[in-house]
């Protein structure tokens, strides 16, 4: 019975790592290496090395691109976080009855594909769509407001897809908050926004990095969102990505613009075990 189980469990994990090499490791060591080719016409790509690849990448007009991408993936988590954290503050409060149904509604729009729903949102919308339809009919306004093509709209955009991906960390950070620390806090003479700066938000830190890092990381490489919402003059990172690889067909160049999303992701990633780390110290000092 040992040894089945044992041989099982070799054979599970010999899959997984056969998997993992296959589909995760070999992909981007051909993505690492293809970065240091050359392009060419006839076959997409020269086995010549060159860095010239990578030195594109601080042309002006590339770094604008992944500046502004930046700028939007902020402007985005910030939103998710001003809207996410008190909707998941309100469901944590709420009676242990009411909340798997409301969960049920955030991850239901998960079962839709999000493509289907930035076409719908784009519908919304537009300039003949139901929001300025419904403010037109209201007397609101006197002219439609022109949303879509803007940087707004791809914003809008984020928000819509990501805003779940801020809830969940936020929710679970929220419900395991100690009530016997909150009640201390007031015994103190605390008030609630005392209690809310000093306590809660350092509480549930953990939860806002986390969420934070879900929602701005995929931001970066929506390229979908901005294609459909923001015309050509908002591009993410992820958009000349796409360009290069499927328009222009400089897959060296492609490759190195994926790599350098992949380490502003790394450094994202390494800030948050830092600030994790930092947490975790503070708490046990505590």
């Amino acid at each position: 019975m040992k040894k089945s189980r044992k041989y099982f469990q070799n054979v599970v994990i010999t899959g997984v790592v056969a998997w993992l090499v296959l589909f995760v490791f070999m992909p981007n060591l051909m993505i690492i290496a293809t970065s240091f080719l050359t392009r060419d016409d006839a076959h997409l790509v020269k086995m010549v090395f060159s860095l010239d690849n990578y030195t594109r990448l601080f042309d002006p007009l590339y770094a604008e691109v992944l500046l502004h991408s930046l700028n939007m993936a902020v402007i985005a988590t910030l939103c998710c976080l001003v809207i996410g954290y008190p909707f998941a503050f309100i469901l944590a409060r709420l009676p242990e009855r009411v909340r798997p149904l409301l969960l049920f509604l955030l991850i239901v729009p998960f079962w839709t594909n999000s493509l289907i729903r930035i076409y719908g949102l784009k519908l919304f919308l537009s300039t003949r769509g139901y929001l300025n339809e419904f403010l037109l009919w209201t007397g609101i306004i006197d002219t439609p407001l022109r949303i879509m093509y803007t940087p707004e709209a791809v914003i809008l955009g984020l928000i819509y897809i990501l805003l779940p991906f801020m809830v969940m960390p936020l929710y679970s950070s929220i419900e395991k908050l100690d009530k016997s620390v909150l009640e201390a806090a007031r015994d103190l003479g605390a008030n609630k926004l005392q209690t809310f700066i000093r306590i809660i938000i350092p509480l549930t830190m953990p939860g806002i990095v986390a969420g934070s890092l879900l929602v701005m990381l995929p931001s970066l490489g929506l390229f979908y969102v901005s294609d459909l919402l923001g015309g050509a003059k908002n591009l993410l990172i992820g958009n000349v990505i796409k360009s290069q690889f499927l328009n222009i067909r400089d897959w060296p160049f492609g490759a190195a613009t994926s790599i350098c999303l992949t380490l502003v992701m790394g450094i994202l990633l390494y800030i948050y075990y830092r600030v994790g780390k930092l947490m975790n110290k503070k708490v046990e000092l505590e």
